[in-house]
């Protein structure tokens, strides 16, 4: 059992924690050797916020949803008003706008970084788009995540690559409105595997620099390497006020964009105890967009969104319980057990019950994925859907 201060610390905390759906779960998805087709699978857009409006109903912490322009805005920004109705009619926002400069053919050799220069213009023209329909459908963040990189040395000048991402983003910046913000993402590998542009952190945080002061950094917790200490990037992004979100998932090998929490729950668990400790050192809430980036090949999609807002909620709650004064005191004075303590009696904690209190005072139900599958909603959805699905497999192969 929770103490009362403990409960009401886990209550605070879900008050505020709000984590947003990737539009994009809800579709099949695979791996570049194929995909698994699932009859419940969204074939639309309209499908993919009835689901997304189900994982919110049932946990009450998912009011947005991403979305990918070219596999969301059929028309382009002519869509924008469609897809904003269509997400207010399933009880979810639209939210970060995903421009997509990575699967057109025109892209083989990069995007922003491309050596033809008309290829970045076509690449800048989308970003620039991409925000006019972030200003139509009322969403903060503009999300950039580029595949750009090489395969081979010497065939791309690494020097001249940045000059053309500098010269593309601080252009992007340039058209947003006040209150937008440009999230630059890094990832070390996939599909350049000899450079990629943009690899790490550090990378991210020049370039965002270099395009503005709207400009944040985007921590994807499954690219980075091995071992990699992605609490100590997130505290270091703090302390510059550059940490602008995450895309959460987990990982066994590299970016295997597995189910948050599933192989290793004390990392979330670390990264949301550095931004609650640095919230409580410094007295200022962190202006951190929570992301949900998965693909779920072989669970479930809605009942694996559902398992993964569960589980963020569980691991924020945790982390809200952390003794901060006993830690700092204990860090002060290098009393290493008693320090690390703090961290492990906060983790071993059972907070499941005073969620369910919780969830209970809001009129949401006890166990959300219990309830989801006793609603029917999936055996309905398989059922719309099923012939479709057949179909785009049968196209598939």
């Amino acid at each position: 059992m929770v103490a009362k201060l403990q409960e009401e610390r886990i209550w605070g905390a879900l008050e505020g924690f709000r984590i947003e759906l990737p539009s994009w779960g809800f579709a099949n998805t695979g791996t570049r050797f194929g995909k698994f087709q699932q009859a419940a699978a969204a074939t639309s857009t309209a499908e993919k916020f009835s689901d997304a409006g189900q994982v919110h109903k049932f946990t009450g912490c998912c009011p947005t949803v991403a979305v990918h322009v070219l596999w969301d805005f059929p028309r382009g920004k002519d869509s924008a008003g469609e897809v904003a109705r269509l997400a207010a009619e399933h009880g979810v926002r639209v939210g970060a706008i995903n421009p997509n400069v990575f699967q057109d053919q025109i892209y083989k050799h990069g995007s922003l970084g491309n050596p033809d220069p008309e290829v970045r213009k076509a690449a800048l023209r989308h970003i620039l788009d991409c925000i006019e329909i972030a200003t139509a459908v009322n969403s903060r963040d503009i999300s950039l995540w580029f595949a750009d990189g090489s395969n081979y040395p010497g065939t791309a000048n690494i020097r001249k690559r940045r000059e053309w991402f500098i010269e593309g983003l601080a252009a992007a910046h340039g058209r947003m409105a006040p209150n937008q913000r440009l999230l630059v993402e890094y990832k070390p590998f996939e599909p350049a595997f000899y450079h990629t542009d943009i690899a790490d952190w550090g990378m991210s945080l020049l370039l965002a620099r270099a395009a503005g002061p709207q400009a944040r950094v985007l921590v994807d917790t499954g690219h980075h390497y091995q071992a990699q200490n992605i609490e100590q990037i997130v505290a270091w992004l703090l302390a510059e006020n550059m940490l602008g979100g995450f895309h959460f998932n987990d990982r066994r090998y590299a970016d295997d964009d597995l189910t948050l929490g599933s192989i290793d729950p004390y990392q979330v668990f670390r990264i949301f105890h550095e931004i609650a400790f640095y919230e409580w050192e410094t007295g200022q809430r962190a202006d951190i967009a929570y992301m949900i980036d998965q693909s779920h090949n072989l669970k479930e999609k809605t009942e694996e969104m559902i398992q993964t807002a569960v589980m963020a909620q569980e691991l924020f709650a945790k982390a809200s319980l952390v003794d901060h004064g006993k830690l700092a005191l204990a860090q002060a004075r290098a009393e290493l057990v008693d320090a690390e303590e703090c961290l492990k009696d906060a983790f071993a904690t059972d907070v499941r019950p005073a969620i369910r209190e919780w969830r209970r005072s809001k009129g949401l139900p006890e166990d959300p994925l219990r309830a989801f599958r006793e609603s029917g909603y999936l055996e309905r959805a398989a059922r719309e859907r099923r012939a479709r699905n057949v179909s785009a497999a049968s196209s598939y192969a």
